[in-house]
């Protein structure tokens, strides 16, 4: 009796839809950059083999991937409609709209889309910074002006929606909304801005609002991150100012320590090893802190500051990405430095270890070098290696130790369109499921197959 009980729940309960080889989120099933499949190449061909392309507009999101379908958002300027000259302009007002679109993950046919008006004010402009984050038969997209928007994942039915600068009587940061919302069990979790909601929960079935916490001159754009200190959850908010601790239920701030880049750009997500939380950003600003298993408390092992004399002058220890988030590794951070070349440091000391700029712009440079600046490498370990995909538009898998960057393949999968500093880039990270990499410039996704 008890197995034909079991037998009918599993037919009459809806079971969930995500599955092991699934992308659900920014930088992966955890949000670690941690590619847990296997029967993956050992090396890469010469030439991809693409299972299919799909015509996108531009953007700097990346898919994800969950029960089949892939989700991804874009922009799209109407006939007649260009972004200004200068990509810096936030004072023009172009007319354009965004969507999120659902394809099928086996042939990228177009399967539902959400379009709405949305007029865009800031600084590069080409399109939404954030992934969607599928979770629960709901998919809940970010757009660069501040348009949250929560969908059925089968059919695009919007559910609940927000607009950030409405709502809460905020301005649109300069390079938009970029930090990636968090689900964290009934709740989902944005940087919003204003006055006490520069963190902002929302229940992730209705909408309304849980809690909000935090207040800073500038709201930064970097993601809301859960890390686990003396057995219990934490949320972690890093804003233009400084980065603090929260009870995820609450909102209560638990602690803070002043971390201030240049420019409010405080981008990449905390990475938590043990008792060690690391930070980062452009100018020299960085620090590894020491969590306290109370949860009340935080002490730096080492930091650096933005030097207002120097500017960007290189500091003689740590690294500080501009738009990755670095890997940690067996005492190790491995990231792209502000010039553009990947680096390996210590943890603990931050003593550089050492770097080379192939794996992000494909050749080696003196370390002087000037032409890379935010240079961009996304970082994903699968097994024992690294797949880098690069700002040219390549793909690369590597070991990496802390002796050297060791290249065991490459291949380019798609051009990059992404204009930024003289050169041309892609800034959109990469989602790995079903075995394939899914990936996407300004002018189509496609599907490459990385199957054994």
């Amino acid at each position: 009796m008890l197995r034909l009980f079991v037998l009918t729940l599993l037919f009459v309960l809806p079971l969930p839809c995500l599955q092991a080889s699934d992308w659900p989120q920014w930088m992966g099933p955890n949000r670690d950059a941690i590619w847990p499949e296997t029967g993956i190449v050992k090396t890469l061909p010469e030439k991809p083999k693409v299972l299919w392309r799909t015509p996108i507009s531009s953007g700097y999101s990346g898919p994800a991937v969950v029960g089949g379908k892939v989700y991804v958002t874009d922009r799209v300027l109407p006939k007649g409609s260009m972004n200004p000259a200068d990509p810096f302009d936030t004072k023009t007002k172009v007319v354009s709209t965004e969507r999120v679109l659902c394809l099928d993950a086996k042939t990228g046919q177009q399967l539902w889309k959400h379009e709405y008006d949305c007029p865009y004010q800031i600084s590069y402009p080409a399109g939404p910074r954030c992934t969607p984050n599928v979770n629960d038969g709901k998919v809940y997209s970010l757009g660069a002006m501040g348009d949250l928007v929560c969908m059925a994942a089968d059919s695009g039915s919007v559910v609940w929606s927000k607009n950030f600068p409405h709502d809460y009587k905020v301005k649109v940061p300069m390079w938009g909304y970029c930090g990636h919302p968090l689900v964290y069990k009934d709740l989902v979790i944005c940087l919003c801005g204003g006055d006490g909601s520069v963190a902002v929960a929302f229940d992730k079935k209705t909408g309304k609002e849980k809690w909000r916490a935090l207040n800073s001159r500038e709201l930064g754009y970097s993601p809301p991150t859960i890390i686990s200190v003396g057995g219990k959850d934490q949320l972690v908010i890093w804003h233009a100012q400084a980065i603090n601790g929260l009870d995820p239920l609450t909102g209560k701030v638990l602690w803070t320590f002043g971390l201030e880049p240049m420019f409010g750009m405080s981008i990449m997500a905390p990475r938590q090893v043990g008792d060690k939380l690391f930070a980062a950003g452009i100018g020299g600003a960085g620090v590894v802190l020491k969590l306290d298993p109370s949860g009340e408390k935080v002490t730096p092992i080492w930091q650096e500051v933005t030097d207002k004399v120097k500017g960007m002058a290189t500091k003689p220890r740590g690294l500080y990405p501009v738009n990755m988030t670095p890997f940690i590794d067996k005492g190790v951070i491995y990231g792209v430095d502000q010039p553009g070349m990947l680096r390996a440091v210590e943890l603990e000391t931050g003593k550089k270890l050492w770097f080379t700029f192939k794996p992000v712009i494909g050749k080696e440079e003196a370390e002087d070098f000037k032409g890379a600046g935010s240079g961009t490498a996304f970082l994903v370990k699968n097994g024992e290696r690294y797949f880098l995909f690069t700002e040219t538009g390549e793909l690369a898998i590597a070991k990496l130790s802390p002796e050297k960057y060791e290249e065991i393949g490459r291949m380019k999968l798609l051009d990059a369109t992404g204009a930024a500093f003289g050169r041309k880039v892609v800034w959109s990270h990469p989602a790995f499921a079903d075995k394939c990499i899914f990936v996407r410039n300004d002018h189509e996704i496609i599907c490459v197959s990385l199957a054994e």
